[in-house]
């Protein structure tokens, strides 16, 4: 067999010419000391806070603390397979969860995980886990019910599309099922209900998820759980992870969706606990000074977004999403604006019409265990 040497130079040239090579520039930190949840990291002096990390065994976590010699985190999964010396690189990136239709009738972890054993989600879309809250602008007055399905709230203390409204209860008095009716009753609505389960027992969440399914309420529905035997990091951001999910219904879609964050309490203790091993002040009940912003910041995501308004053709498909002049016009001032610059037109064929997949909603219901109706403790005053 004779090798032919110029076709085989030829070839090397060839696929030397296609090479790319791909350069990763990572910042890398050494782990100082990890246990019970938390890690405290050398190295990674241009981490910012809410930062994703990445342990050597794969093992995902978040920036916590920011101090002058070292970094402290929380690690989002097993942190028994960790190590002092192990690296940690740092992604750049917020910390985000993967969200879209993919998700609806699944069971899940904070971090998108399935839970349910019914294979691997794959959704394109991802949606960083904490935003900020939508300013005065780009929100309209509460105006549409969402109806919980029980009559007594309903017609005395209704809800509104785009509402808070608190359940605070003892433990045992049927908080969890005002809830779960709430999620029932939107069936044929339209309205997407993602149902966060925070320290929850595994046998009451999976009775949770037997009722909804034997309700029809899955079809429409994301169940998000960190369990009583999860780690206290997975516990602190299932909530942000819920609201994240219910955020790119309201926001992509212009849909109506529903949060159940039950409950707010023990998110609070998991904060408490995560805060004090890294060494945070401790204020009142030993919780840090800034618990109240742990639910302020979260609740204050659920609004009802305002209508965007196009100038469009009257002959304009109804899903058209593009005016004859690229501008949108937001909320009442908007609108106002538009009819403005309509008349200026001095034209018969245009019309104004709210942009599709706009002024969709975020309501939520979080609930809150209190000891002996004592509404006035520390925790439920801050969240009422």
């Amino acid at each position: 067999m004779k090798f032919k040497v110029d076709e085989i130079a030829s070839v090397i040239r060839e696929e030397i010419a296609q090479y790319r090579g791909e350069i990763d520039v990572a910042e890398v930190g050494r782990i100082l000391e990890v246990g019970d949840g938390i890690a405290r990291i050398y190295g990674l002096g241009n981490a910012m806070a809410g930062e994703m990390l990445e342990f050597e065994n794969g093992t995902i976590g978040q920036v916590f603390n920011l101090e002058e010699t070292a970094i402290g985190a929380v690690v989002l999964g097993d942190y028994l397979g960790l190590k002092e010396g192990d690296t940690v690189r740092g992604t750049g990136q917020l910390l985000s969860v993967p969200v879209g239709p993919a998700l609806i009738g699944r069971v899940v972890d904070p971090l998108g995980r399935p839970l349910d054993g019914k294979g691997t989600i794959e959704s394109p879309h991802r949606r960083p886990m904490e935003t900020t809250a939508p300013g005065i602008a780009e929100r309209q007055p509460v105006d549409e019910p969402l109806q919980t399905g029980i009559k007594p709230i309903d017609s005395m203390i209704p809800i509104g599309r785009g509402q808070r409204e608190l359940i605070i209860g003892d433990r045992k008095t049927g908080k969890t099922a005002i809830g779960i009716d709430a999620i029932i009753n939107q069936k044929g609505t339209g309205v997407i209900c993602v149902y966060v389960a925070v320290g929850q027992k595994e046998s009451t969440v999976s009775s949770v998820v037997e009722v909804l399914r034997e309700s029809g309420a899955m079809d429409y529905t994301i169940v998000v759980t960190a369990g009583s035997s999860d780690p206290a990091p997975l516990q602190y951001i299932a909530p942000y992870a819920g609201c994240a999910m219910a955020e790119y219904f309201t926001y992509e879609d212009g849909k109506h969706t529903l949060c159940i964050y039950d409950d707010l309490s023990k998110q609070a203790a998991a904060y408490r606990q995560l805060s004090l091993l890294l060494r945070r002040p401790p204020g009142r009940e030993a919780y840090p000074g800034d618990v109240f912003y742990l639910h302020s910041r979260l609740l204050e995501r659920s609004c009802k977004l305002a209508n965007r308004y196009l100038i469009v053709p009257k002959s304009a498909p109804a899903d058209t999403k593009k005016g004859v002049t690229d501008k949108e016009y937001v909320g009442v001032p908007g609108k106002h604006e538009a009819q403005q610059d309509l008349k200026a037109m001095g034209r018969d064929d245009l019309e104004i019409r709210i942009r599709p997949g706009t002024g969709g909603s975020l309501t939520a219901l979080p609930v809150i265990e209190t000891l002996e109706g004592e509404v006035s403790a520390y925790i439920p005053t801050n969240v009422i």
